[in-house]
């Protein structure tokens, strides 16, 4: 016969929780199976099934003051801590950076996302770290409003704990850790903006935010390091031999017309070395992220972009996903617009990535068929 009695509800963690026992509230500290009673200001408990909104006031001021943090046990010193961990990773990466096989951007990233992990729970062994302990310090930061934030958080966690695992044979239990959704990119510059960009600025950064945007690549990790030798001249045209240091694979890619009439003029004013660098800055020097990011700020305020709520979010990498839309919309090619195939290969990117990024929004031949489909013409379309 089975039993009438109600199936036992599980506590949530993360919020206060009702012990009818006891007539008291309490919360589960992540990572551990134990219960804490909250306190009121006086530091008596809180009773009453009546006093939740008491209870989750004093959970949130627990949460403020840093106490929100993983349980630590006693290990032996040959247990790997997750502070180990993190540190392995940060030198290896360190290694990387140092011959140019990592951007440094990167590895500025991981120094700070893996400091703020061990200083939540960096005395932790790596036994007893759970995928609750990862998502209750990502909840735990205020400033990270945005999902792309988390989401990169969280890849290099499981970055430094496969490495853990594949140099040191040291099992983690964060795998198929889930991390929040990719958002589709869907921001894009149009033609009247694109000018006011070039009069707000000078010649040089003009030349690189024109080769970015008809072109696609990278602003720093790729366009920025084009040299003379990447630079190919055939029958046909122009290409550039193209090295991302975030994919680590190199493409040939054509240029358009108007791109290459200004590498030329470029060119012609530089060393004849074949490491010149083709788009530099007003000092002769690379342009480097920072002093990229600096103008294109000064440039948004200077037009009072910065006021408004589109083109407030308008940057350098803003100029690729503009190469994606136009490309996709057939913007230089009278309305005809290209495959996610050859979006990829030109962008550098995976298929799957094209189109999760791009594609479901802005692809031609991935919505064309879907209208087909119910029978409706390219006039039909509301």
């Amino acid at each position: 016969m089975k039993s009438s009695s109600p199936p036992r509800r599980r506590r949530t963690r993360g919020n206060a929780w009702y012990w009818q026992q006891t007539d008291s509230w309490y919360y589960t500290p992540p990572g551990s199976k134990s219960r804490v009673r909250l306190l009121d200001d006086n530091g008596q408990p809180i009773r009453g099934k009546d006093s939740h909104p008491d209870a989750d006031l004093a959970l949130a001021r627990i949460k403020a003051s840093g106490n929100w943090k993983a349980e630590v046990k006693p290990t032996p010193e040959q247990q790997w801590q997750v502070a180990r961990v993190c540190s392995t990773y940060v030198e290896a990466c360190r290694e990387r950076s140092a011959k140019g096989a990592l951007h440094p951007d990167y590895f500025a990233e991981v120094v700070r996302y893996l400091n703020g992990l061990c200083e939540y729970g960096g005395a932790l062994p790596v036994a007893d770290l759970r995928k609750g302990h990862i998502m209750h310090w990502v909840e735990s930061q205020p400033t990270w409003q945005s999902s792309a934030t988390r989401r990169n958080a969280m890849t290099i966690v499981l970055a430094a704990f496969n490495h853990a695992s594949e140099a040191y044979g040291i099992p983690h239990l964060l795998r198929g850790l889930k991390k929040p959704p990719q958002k589709p990119r869907l921001q894009s510059i149009s033609a009247e903006d694109e000018q006011e960009l070039y009069s707000a600025t000078d010649e040089a950064f003009g030349d690189f935010l024109f080769a970015a945007i008809h072109t696609g690549l990278r602003p720093y990790c790729e366009l920025a390091k084009l040299t003379r030798g990447d630079v190919l001249e055939t029958e046909r045209g122009m290409m550039w031999r193209v090295f991302s240091s975030k994919t680590k694979k190199t493409r040939k890619i054509p240029i358009q017309q108007k791109v290459a009439e200004r590498a030329r003029k470029l060119l012609a004013n530089t060393s004849s070395d074949a490491d010149a660098v083709v788009f530099r800055n007003p000092l002769g020097r690379p342009w480097k992220k920072v002093t990229g990011v600096h103008r294109f700020l000064t440039i948004k305020r200077n037009l009072g972009w910065d006021n408004d709520p589109v083109r407030k979010r308008y940057s350098s990498y803003i100029c690729r996903h503009t190469f994606a839309h136009r490309m996709l919309a057939g913007y230089w090619n009278g309305g005809r617009g290209c495959s996610i195939e050859v979006l990829a290969e030109l962008m550098g990117d995976t298929p799957k990535v094209a189109f999760d990024h791009y594609g479901k929004e802005w692809g031609q031949h991935y919505q064309d068929p879907l209208w087909a489909a119910i029978g409706a013409s390219n006039g039909q379309r509301k």
